[in-house]
This record gives structure tokens, sequence and C-alpha cells, in this order.
């Protein structure tokens, strides 16, 4: 079935206002960040480091410990439960 033609007009329209809703000046200091990574290179070099994504559901009360000692820890989130797993493990093992 074909489309009338006011409803592709109305199409059009609409993605005309969503594409300029988001464009405009950088506000607030957006534009002197620097670039982020977008999800791609960010997976390339995740995989060329050797690093998996590995999801798994924690209590919050332990989430929020784990959060805050990652603040101080230089290798953040990630370093920190690597470091914990990897002692863990190595205590098991022996």
């Amino acid at each position: 079935m074909a489309m009338k033609k006011t409803d592709l007009e109305k199409n059009k329209a609409l993605k005309l206002m969503q594409s300029t809703k988001g464009a405009g000046p950088d506000r607030f200091g957006k534009g002197s960040a620097p670039a982020e990574m977008d999800r791609r290179e960010r997976r390339k070099l995740d995989q060329a480091q050797g690093l998996v994504p590995f999801a798994c559901k924690l209590n919050a009360d332990l989430v929020a410990q784990l959060k805050s000692r990652a603040e101080n820890h230089p290798g953040g989130l990630t370093g920190l439960l690597t470091e914990l797993i990897e002692s863990g493990l190595a205590r098991d093992a022996s």
C-alpha cells in the first residue's frame, strides 16, 4: 500500500525537525571537552588488549563499596575488580 503524499511530507518534516533539534551551538563548554571514542573504536581497543565484557549481578551494597574503593584505584573499577579477582583466585589455588 502506497503512502499518501501528505503522509510522506509529514515524515520528511518530522525527520527535519529531529535533525535540527540536536544541531546547534555547543554550550556550557561541550565543545572544549576532548572528543570521546565511539563504541566501535572503544571495542577494537578493548579487543586488542584482550578485554572481554563480563556482566554479572551483585548486591547493591557491594557495588557501592566497589565504586567507593575504585575512586582511589589507579585502574578505576575495572582495575580494582581485576586485582581483587586475581588475588582471590590465587588464594583459592594455593
